[in-house]
């Protein structure tokens, strides 16, 4: 028996990863803290198996992962999560002693975790990037802007004063229109820092590449084209079209370059409506939430990380079909409830029986969905369950 260990939750791509490596012949071993997991419903699930919560004590959440990555059987262990990808970093060299990995040293992880790092890495790189500040810095609101956390992850060795066993993820996002000053104290002490100030960029598209690189040299890229995000303001692509843009991987080529990057790379980017020119928003060194719709384009990630983790990169061949379209269908709900729920004061709020119309005729031409599968319901029924249960 050969297994990876995947440490998950709710996430669409650690289903895909177990679907994956089961296919190739390599048990999956599922690790979460969290109950009713959809992976762990997956006939190609070998094991899924109940550990610590990250969020309660990260260094317990450690142990138990490093407790099974120690077992004979299991070879690798994918990042999935932010708190994966944090603590086989972090703790790379205890992991390591354990099993294969092929994951960005804990100096790399701070670059792109530090968003004003990776400004500056991107800016030596050529690569374009919103003009981004400290919140305390800035004086001017004339133009649109948003605030975000200056960090990907809260956790010790990232943020100053920080407890190990302490972990957070800040994904709260503030538009401000043209004019508009930001209640700065109150925006600090709700995510716990200072955050940054970035320009708005007016966009014809939002753009993900997926990397896999070693040592500075690339082993395997996707690209896909988000059409629509979790929200209609943005977010994380829940319909996608795989495509292959030359500008758009030297730009991903020249960061990763600067980066000497190893590992794995989620890189995002906006199309700036104007210049035409592709701004970097993101770096995150795991698997990507819309990893379902690069397998179904032909390029497995899963088992490229498999494969490098094993000293296999020769055997990686990386290439993709483009124009396929896939969907969250999970996510395409959280888009139309966030029409209702939420406003932006840069995005402007699409009419809801529109949309609506959008997405059943996008589902209908191109019925590619990340659970639902003929062959293997199990995961897509346990995640209406679980949508169910939380709304009653």
């Amino acid at each position: 028996m050969t297994a990876a260990l995947i440490p998950t939750g709710y996430e669409t791509q650690g289903y895909t990863c177990v679907q994956s490596l089961s296919r190739h012949g390599i048990d999956t071993i599922i690790a979460s803290e969290k109950p009713r997991v959809p992976a762990g419903a997956s006939r190609h699930c070998t094991e899924s198996l109940s550990v610590s919560d990250p969020r309660a004590d990260l260094l317990a959440y450690r142990d138990d992962l490093l407790e099974l990555a120690r077992r004979p059987a299991v070879k690798t262990v994918v990042p999935i999560r932010p708190d994966g990808a944090y603590l086989l970093s972090r703790y790379r060299n205890e992991f390591e002693a354990a099993t294969d990995l092929f994951v960005p040293s804990f100096d790399q992880f701070r670059t792109v975790a530090d968003r004003l790092r990776l400004v500056e890495a991107a800016e030596s790189a050529g690569v374009p990037v919103p003009s981004t500040a400290r919140l305390g810095e800035v004086e001017e609101w004339s133009g649109e802007q948003i605030v975000k956390s200056r960090y990907n992850v809260l956790a010790e060795g990232v943020v100053p004063d920080r407890e190990p066993t302490d972990m957070t993820v800040e994904k709260s996002l503030t538009h401000l229109a043209a004019g508009e000053a930001p209640d700065a104290e109150a925006l600090s002490g709700a995510m716990g820092h200072e955050p940054i100030v970035q320009e708005y960029i007016p966009s014809t598209a939002e753009y993900m590449i997926g990397a896999l690189y070693d040592h500075g040299e690339p082993l395997a890229m996707f690209q896909h084209r988000q059409i629509r995000g979790d929200t209609y303001a943005g977010g994380g692509g829940v319909y996608r079209e795989s495509v292959a843009i030359p500008e758009l991987e030297a730009a991903a080529r020249a960061l990763l370059d600067e980066l000497d990057w190893h590992g794995l790379a989620c890189i995002e980017y906006m199309r700036h409506e104007e210049t035409g020119e592709f701004y970097l928003t993101e770096i995150n060194p795991r698997m990507w939430q819309s990893l379902p719709s690069t397998v179904r384009a032909g390029a497995d990630f899963p088992l490229y990380y498999w494969l490098a983790a094993r000293g296999r990169e020769d055997e990686i061949d990386c290439s993709y079909d483009l124009g396929v379209g896939t969907h969250s269908l999970h996510g395409e709900l959280r888009h139309l409830l966030s029409i209702v729920r939420t406003d932006s004061s840069v995005v402007a709020k699409p009419p809801i029986t529109r949309r609506a119309r959008e997405i059943l005729v996008s589902c209908l031409r191109e019925p590619n969905f990340d659970y639902l599968t003929l062959d293997d319901p199990g995961p897509f029924i346990r995640g209406v369950r679980n949508e169910l249960s939380w709304r009653r």
